[in-house]
């Protein structure tokens, strides 16, 4: 039978998991662009919190933490992704069947369009904009200053309006990631 504290412990993780599970899933989700790997993901990043439970729940900011172990997993799995299209490119013998000049006049889906974004760009779009984080949270969730924040922001929402063409770009980032689920701006 466990002790008080641990119970207690054990009923705050419990309160932290259901309150921030489906946040947390979201952000792996926009993060990666794979909804079947977003629960996986979310459950990784809360193991881990689970194991370091005494530290993170005396942390000034858990969700926080969390949001980076999350990012930090997502761009793990995106490596591992990279390095394993590598490894079959090298062995697959045939052609490639990609088109070089895509449909331009196309409407470009969002989801699609942040995955072209490099990692600390997409990271810092979708807190910023489908989160609607503050840029010290986006900042302190992701390890990196303020400035980088600003930065990558800035340079990642100019790529989408590139990518996505003539109509505003903060609209359709809004837009789409609506779609996910509801925005979790409560955290701030």
């Amino acid at each position: 039978m466990g002790t008080v504290v641990d119970d207690a412990a054990s009923a705050e993780f419990r309160a932290f998991f259901e309150r921030h599970y489906a946040e947390l899933a979201r952000l792996a989700h926009l993060l990666t662009g794979e909804p079947d790997a977003a629960d996986d993901l979310a459950a990784d990043a809360l193991l881990a919190l689970w194991h370091r439970w005494d530290r993170v729940r005396a942390a000034d900011h858990p969700v926080a933490y969390a949001r980076g172990v999350v990012a930090n997993l997502a761009r793990s799995r995106i490596r591992s992704a990279v390095r394993e299209r590598r490894r079959v490119a090298l062995f697959w013998s045939q052609g490639e069947e990609r088109t070089e000049n895509p449909d331009v006049a196309g409407m470009l889906d969002v989801r699609t369009a942040l995955r072209r974004l490099p990692f600390r760009k997409r990271a810092c779009v979708v807190l910023r904009h489908a989160f609607d984080l503050s840029e010290q949270d986006t900042a302190l969730a992701l390890g990196v200053s303020v400035g980088t924040v600003k930065s990558q922001t800035s340079k990642g929402m100019a790529e989408l309006q590139r990518l996505l063409g003539a109509r505003e770009a903060r609209q359709q980032v809004h837009a789409a990631m609506a779609h996910t689920g509801k925005s979790a701006g409560g955290d701030r």
